[in-house]
C-alpha cells in the first residue's frame, strides 16, 4: 500500500492554531495533520484528545512512538521510514479502555478529480452523484469510505458518527475550492454506520446535518444518514425493462393504482414493510387489472403527516418501510407480477427541520434567501433555489438514481403550478417578479425542461408526468417545441368538475350538465391522467363514496356509474387504494384500509367492477388506442341536460364502443341513440348489474340497430337506461 503524501509543508502548529483546531474552528485539519514532506524530512503529526498514547506502525513491523506535544497533539519524524516512497503505516492509539488499530485519513490526498467538481459547480448533474455523498471505495488498497459535501460557505467541515465517537475534532474535511465540496477518506467505515457533517457555517454557528446525499437514512424521529452497503442488488426483471417501453405509450391502457405505502395493510408482523407489501400488494394490484403501482413519496422525510410530501433526503428511501435492498425487491416482484412502478417525486419544496438543508452552510444554499421567493407559505417549507446550478443538478441526479438504481418506471412530480410561479399563493407585495416584470417562475421552468431532457435521454422509456393544476400551456409539449417536456398531466379539471357534479342532488344535476361535458372541450391539448386521488379523500374532504348523495344503495350505484363513465372517458386512469373498494370513511394515514368492508357483497360489486373496467379497458383498443387522438372520441348525445345523459362513442379506427351514462335514478326506457354504426351492438358493462351490487333489473343486452335517424346518424338503438347506471356497448357488426 502507497498513500499520497502531502507535498506542501505543514502549518506551522502555534498556540492560535491548536486552539482553533480544538475548538472545531479551523477550516484545514489536512494542512496541519497527517504527514508532510519538510525540508527533506517526513513529519508526522495527529491530534488525538483523550489518548493515553500513539504509535505508527510501519508495513514492515516497525514502530515508532510518537510523543505527545501538548492538548492531544502527537508529533514525530518518521523519515527514516519512508526512504523515497510514500510512508505506509498504521496508527495504533492507547485509549483507557484498550487499543486501537487504525489508518490515519489524513495520509491521503485529494481524491475527487477537479475537473469533475468543475462540472458539477456548471450544473452538470452526472457529477453530482458520483462526487458527493457516501461512496464505500478502496483506495491505496485500503477499504473505506470516500465522503463528500457541498457548502461552500461554511468556514470549516467536520464528518462525525459512529466510527469516531461523533467527535468532531477527528475528521476534519478538506475544502475543495473549485467548487465548495469538502472531501475526506475514512478507512474502514463499515456498512449501516451512522453518520453526519459537523458545520460551523457561515454565520458562526455550529450544527450537525444529515447528509443531503445520503442513500440510507436512520428511521424517524432519529436523523443521521446511514453508510449503504455496497453490494448490488441482483435484479430479475430484465424481460420487464427490455418491454417497458411498449407498456407506456400514449396508445398503451394505463390504470394507475395510488398507494400510501404506511396505511395500505393492517397485518402487525414485524417484517421489513417492503417485503410484506411485495408478497400481496402487486398481485392484489394485479389482480384487479392494473398496470402501474404509484406510491407516494418515499424518499426519507421527518413528519409522518406530510405523508412524504416534506421529504429531505432526495436518494434514499425512507427507513420506515426497511432497507434500499428491501425497496428494490418490491420494484422487482412489482415487475416480476407484470406492474410498473410510479413515483411521486417532490423538487418543488423541502421543511426547515434543523438537521436538514435549511441554511444549510450559514446560508441560504438550497433555498432562496429573499423569503418572499424562498418561503412557501401554503405548507411552512423552503422553496428550492432551481436557478443555482449545483441544486439543479443534485434535483436531476436525484431523479436519474431513482429511474436508473431502482428500475423505477416513472415520476409523478408533484406541484409543478407551485413552481411554475411566483406569486403561487402569495399576495400583492409577497412576491418578486423575473427578470421582465413577470409572474411566471423561469429558472424553475428551465429545470423542468433539463430534468425531461435528461430523463428522455437517459431513461427514454420511462415516463414523466405532471400535477400541474392551471392551463400553463405545453406541459406536455416536446421542450424542443418550447414545451415542458412530460409525457402525461393529471387532469385536475376534470376531477374538480366531475367530483362537483357527482355531490349534487340529481335533480339539479340538469342546471350543471356542463360540468361532465367540458374536459371533452380541452381533452386533446395535452396527454392527460384522469387522477382520483388520495387529495379528494383527505382533510375533511370525505371518501369518494361519501361524495355521493342520497341513501347508501344510491350512493353506490353513483359511484359505479361514476367509474365507468371515467374509464370509459379520453385519458389513462389513476384511483387512490380504498376506492376500488367503496370506503366510507375518508383515508386516514395512521390507519389502514377498511379491508373488512370486503365482507360485504355491495362493496366487493364494486370491487369486481373496477376489476371489469380495466380488464375490458386492457383489451379494448377502442378505449386507449386514441386517447391522444380526437378521431378517437365523438358525441352522440352531449347537450341532453333535461335528462342528465351522456352518450358517446369510443374508436381506434375499426371497433367502437359507445358509452351512456344515465345520472338520475329514473330509469329511461325507450331512449333513442344515434349511433355510427348499423348492426348489434353488445352490452359489455351494466353498473347496474347484480353482479356489481345494482338491481339486476335490466338484463344484458344485445340491442339491434332501426333506421330511424337520430343525432345526426343514420341509425340509431333504443335503449333501457338503469337509473344511476353507465352502460358500455360494443359493436358487433
Amino acid at each position: 500500500m502507497n498513500k499520497t503524501v502531502k507535498v506542501a509543508p505543514p502549518t506551522s502548529l502555534t498556540p492560535s492554531v491548536q486552539e482553533a483546531l480544538l475548538a472545531g474552528h479551523y477550516p484545514d485539519a489536512f494542512g496541519v495533520l497527517g504527514p508532510h514532506r519538510l525540508n527533506g524530512r517526513t513529519l508526522l503529526r495527529v491530534l488525538m484528545p483523550g489518548a493515553l498514547g500513539v504509535e505508527a506502525v510501519f508495513a514492515n513491523g516497525a514502530t515508532l512512538s510518537l510523543p505527545p506535544i501538548g492538548n492531544g497533539f502527537y508529533e514525530a519524524d518518521i523519515t527514516k521510514h519512508c526512504h523515497d516512497a510514500p510512508a505506509d503505516y498504521r496508527l495504533r492509539i492507547r485509549w483507557s479502555g484498550g487499543t486501537e488499530d487504525i489508518d490515519d485519513p489524513y495520509a491521503y490526498g485529494p481524491l475527487l478529480d477537479d475537473s469533475h467538481l468543475g462540472m458539477f459547480a456548471q450544473g452538470a448533474w452526472q457529477y453530482a452523484a458520483p462526487c458527493l455523498g457516501p461512496h464505500p471505495c478502496k483506495v491505496a488498497g485500503v477499504t473505506g469510505v470516500r465522503f463528500a459535501v457541498w457548502a461552500p460557505n461554511a468556514r470549516r467541515v467536520a464528518l462525525v458518527g459512529d466510527f469516531n465517537g461523533w467527535n468532531g475534532l477527528r475528521h476534519g474535511m478538506r475544502l475543495r475550492h473549485t467548487a465548495g465540496v469538502w472531501e475526506i477518506f475514512v478507512p474502514g467505515v463499515a456498512p449501516h454506520s451512522r453518520y453526519k457533517y459537523q458545520i460551523l457555517g457561515a454565520d458562526g454557528v455550529t450544527m450537525q446535518r444529515a447528509d443531503p446525499m445520503a442513500r440510507q437514512t436512520e428511521a424517524p424521529p432519529a436523523t443521521a444518514s446511514v453508510v449503504p452497503d455496497a453490494t448490488p442488488y441482483a435484479w430479475n426483471d430484465a424481460a420487464w425493462m427490455q418491454g417497458r417501453a411498449s407498456r407506456q405509450r400514449p396508445d398503451a391502457p394505463l390504470a394507475i393504482y395510488e398507494v400510501h405505502v404506511g396505511s395500505w395493510l393492517s397485518d402487525p408482523n414485524p417484517a421489513p414493510l417492503w417485503d410484506r407489501l411485495a408478497e400481496r400488494l402487486p398481485a392484489y394490484a394485479r389482480s384487479l387489472g392494473f398496470t402501474h403501482i404509484e406510491l407516494m413519496p418515499i424518499m426519507e422525510y421527518p413528519f409522518g403527516g406530510s405523508w412524504g410530501y416534506q421529504p429531505l433526503s432526495m436518494f434514499a428511501p425512507s427507513a420506515r418501510y426497511g432497507t434500499p435492498a428491501d425497496f428494490a425487491h418490491f420494484v422487482d416482484e412489482c415487475h416480476a407480477a407484470g406492474l410498473g412502478v410510479l413515483l411521486d417525486w417532490v423538487p418543488a419544496h423541502f421543511p426547515n427541520d434543523t438537521h436538514g438543508l435549511v441554511r444549510f452552510d450559514g446560508t441560504a444554499l438550497y433555498e432562496y434567501a429573499d423569503p418572499r421567493e424562498g418561503f412557501h407559505p401554503d405548507w411552512d417549507t423552503m422553496v428550492y433555489n432551481l436557478g443555482r446550478n449545483e441544486v439543479k443538478a443534485c434535483m436531476i441526479a436525484s431523479a436519474l438514481h431513482w429511474l436508473r438504481d431502482f428500475h423505477i418506471d416513472g415520476l409523478r412530480v408533484d406541484a409543478v403550478a407551485s413552481m411554475l410561479y411566483r406569486d403561487y399563493s402569495r399576495a400583492p407585495g409577497e412576491w418578486i417578479p423575473n427578470r421582465y416584470g413577470g409572474r411566471e417562475n423561469l429558472e424553475s421552468v428551465e429545470f423542468l425542461r433539463e430534468l425531461n431532457t435528461a430523463v428522455a435521454a437517459e431513461c427514454p422509456d420511462v415516463i414523466m408526468v405532471a400535477e400541474e393544476s392551471t392551463a400553463w400551456p405545453g406541459v406536455t409539449a416536446p421542450v424542443s417545441d418550447g414545451g415542458l417536456g412530460f409525457d402525461y398531466k393529471w387532469n385536475m379539471g376534470w376531477m374538480h368538475d366531475t367530483l362537483r357534479y357527482m355531490r349534487r342532488d340529481p335533480v339539479h344535476r340538469r342546471h350543471h350538465h356542463h360540468d361532465v361535458t367540458f374536459s371533452m372541450v380541452y381533452a386533446y391539448s395535452e396527454r392527460y391522467i384522469l387522477p382520483l386521488s388520495h387529495d379528494e379523500v383527505v382533510h375533511g374532504k370525505g371518501s369518494l363514496l361519501g361524495k355521493m348523495p342520497g341513501g347508501h344503495a344510491d350512493r353506490l350505484a353513483q359511484l359505479r356509474l361514476y367509474y365507468a363513465y371515467m374509464w370509459s372517458h379520453p385519458g389513462k386512469k389513476l384511483l387512490f387504494m380504498g376506492g376500488e373498494i367503496a370506503q366510507e370513511s375518508e383515508w386516514n394515514h395512521d390507519a389502514a384500509i377498511d379491508w373488512r368492508l370486503l365482507d360485504d357483497p355491495a362493496p366487493r360489486g364494486v370491487q369486481r367492477l373496477i376489476a371489469d373496467l380495466n380488464r375490458l379497458y386492457g383489451e379494448l383498443p377502442e378505449l386507449h388506442r386514441r386517447d391522444t387522438d380526437p378521431s378517437g372520441f365523438a358525441w352522440m348525445i352531449g347537450d341532453d341536460q333535461t335528462n342528465s345523459v351522456l352518450a358517446f362513442v369510443r374508436t381506434d379506427g375499426q371497433h367502437y364502443v359507445l358509452a351512456v351514462c344515465n345520472f338520475t335514478p329514473v330509469a329511461r326506457h325507450d331512449y333513442r341513440i344515434g349511433v355510427p354504426l348499423a348492426g348489434s351492438w353488445r352490452a359489455r358493462i351494466n353498473t347496474d348489474d347484480a353482479i356489481y351490487g345494482g338491481t339486476g333489473l335490466a338484463e344484458p343486452i344485445l340491442a339491434k340497430t332501426d333506421d330511424a335517424p337520430a343525432h345526426g346518424q343514420a341509425q340509431s338503438l333504443s335503449l333501457s337506461l338503469p337509473p344511476f347506471a353507465t352502460l358500455l356497448l360494443r359493436h358487433e357488426g
